[in-house]
């Protein structure tokens, strides 16, 4: 029953990421992991758009969704894989720039 769950979990992810998630690396595969993150807002606002500006980051986009405090979540040990602190569950373009920000997120719900 957990194989099933988790099965279906990484297919949706896989879809999901598939279908909403412009690759640009030239990438086959899908992305690494989902995130908790605290909040997950859009690039104007203006506690994204801070954190953007200090890490000098210019996106095209200010209405792209993007993660706050994000970490990831490993199925194994978490139950269902869902956030268990309250914040929001997402699988993001990029989470190169460590936990403080995630660009290009998509909200899951499990």
């Amino acid at each position: 029953m957990l194989f099933n769950k988790l099965l279906t979990l990484s297919a949706v992810t896989c879809l999901a990421a598939a279908t909403a998630i412009r690759r640009t690396d030239g990438g086959d595969s899908c992305p690494p992991s989902l995130q908790c993150c605290q909040q997950a807002v859009e690039a104007s606002d203006p506690v994204a758009t801070t954190i953007l500006g200090l890490l000098n980051i210019v996106l095209d986009d200010l209405n792209v969704l993007v993660g706050l405090n994000c970490s990831p979540i490993t199925v194994i040990g978490s139950g269902n894989g869902a956030c268990s602190t309250g914040g929001t569950t997402v699988i993001c373009n990029d989470n190169s720039h460590g936990s403080l920000i995630s660009i290009g997120c998509i909200p899951i719900i499990l």
